[in-house]
């Protein structure tokens, strides 16, 4: 079997170039019609279509709702690489003015996801284009229900890495905070784990101009937004990172009537596994012992999301010189880190996995609004760049 290591990096960027037309119309009618989360079965269906295409593939669709799996086999005693892309839109009004702009009222790809699905289908056709050359297999995953549905979760349940089970996880993300020609591969924890919380506080309700025959639950609720902070501010060194947000209180209607209850909601982010322990426990006795202090009763629903997105060193290291060789004036960056958070993190905690983030954005363009923007676009230039990088990386990959 020919190593596809002996040929040159550059031809596989050709590959991308060439195939960009048929890249760029697959996002462009992704984001014409998006979906929200488990509700993509016109997605699904284009992705279907595209993927039967290609024989030799072993296609699996209805995954959790509307995922899809592809199996490509190459050389049966070499490795498994898991490919996945995300394919799930926001609920957000597209404020964009272009001809392939949203056409679904209040649902837009303001995220990058169907630049993700073009990209997944353009590597599809390039790898099975490769099959003969394959020192391995390659299973292709097009998740929905990316953004805080549960879709990892879903599919893992489901048996998305079983049968065959991945050797090495890849995945990437255009990255809007970034300019084109940027990558962002670093070694360890790079996106945050994530959580939701929400409290509710019960006191007594009661008239405003007579606050010592109520219980305040207003009171209560305060004074534990502005003490939870201190858990990161006085709590965890200043070299490990955390956030606690509170993103919504509800309490009260009136402007002379104190309420009986107020509910909170926000995030949790860290890094470290036992800082994410930690801060959880310490945030639940904060929150109940302020309550109870002020004579309340409190509840508190803490949802686990997905766990901290930490690359494995010698995989992301690969997959760096990789990108060094395809773009050498590329700005590289190896120790990028993000608050923000990504489900694909549950699928990469038991194995090798590096994720990637390809700069998109083009201010001089106008495009370079942050994500979940509804101005949200990219310069399409980086389809070409993440299609090159995840094919040429899974094929590297396969040949070590």
């Amino acid at each position: 079997m020919n190593k596809i290591s002996n040929r040159p990096m550059t031809e596989f960027l050709t590959s991308a170039r060439d195939i960009f037309p048929y890249t760029q119309e697959l996002r462009r009618d992704f984001h014409r019609h998006p979906e929200l989360g488990f509700q993509e079965s016109r997605t699904a269906q284009v992705i279907t279509r595209e993927l039967k295409k290609l024989d030799h593939l072993e296609l699996k669709t209805g995954i959790a709702e509307t995922g899809i799996s592809a199996f490509l086999e190459g050389d049966p005693s070499g490795p498994v690489i898991l490919l996945r892309f995300d394919m799930d839109a926001l609920p957000i009004q597209e404020e964009n003015e272009e001809e392939y702009a949203s056409e679904n009222k209040g649902v837009m790809h303001a995220c990058g996801h169907d630049g993700h699905m073009a990209i997944g289908l353009s590597a599809a056709r390039l790898l099975h284009d490769q099959r003969e050359h394959l020192s391995g297999s390659v299973k292709f995953i097009f998740q929905p229900a990316e953004e805080g549905l549960g879709g990892a979760q879903r599919m893992i349940q489901e048996g998305i890495l079983v049968d065959p089970a991945p050797d090495i996880v890849l995945a990437l993300h255009l990255w809007n905070e970034k300019p084109l020609g940027w990558f962002g591969i670093s070694d360890g924890p790079m996106m945050a784990a994530s959580e939701i919380f929400q409290v509710r506080i019960v006191g007594k309700g009661g008239h405003g101009a007579n606050p010592h025959e109520a219980i305040d639950p207003i009171l209560a609720a305060s004074q534990i937004v502005t003490n939870m902070q201190s858990i990161v501010s006085r709590e965890l060194s200043p070299l490990e990172p955390g956030v606690i947000s509170v993103g919504s209180i509800h309490g009260g209607s009136a402007h002379n009537v104190i309420p009986s209850e107020v509910q909170l909601e926000g995030t949790i982010r860290t890094f470290n596994p036992q800082t994410r322990e930690y801060v959880l426990e310490r945030f639940e006795e904060i929150v109940s012992g302020i309550a109870e202090s002020h004579g309340c009763w409190s509840e508190i629903k803490i949802e686990k999301l997905s766990p901290a997105i930490s690359n494995d060193p010698e995989i992301a290291g690969k997959v760096r010189s990789v990108v060094s060789r395809l773009f050498p004036d590329a700005r590289l960056d190896q120790t990028y880190r993000t608050m923000t958070s990504e489900d694909m993190a549950l699928m990469m905690e038991e194995y090798k996995s590096c994720y990637l983030l390809v700069g998109s954005a083009n201010k001089a363009l106008g495009l370079d609004a942050k994500h979940h923007h509804p101005r949200f676009d990219f310069d399409e230039r980086a389809l070409i760049q993440g299609t090159a990088v995840i094919t040429t990386a899974a094929l590297s990959l396969l040949d070590r």
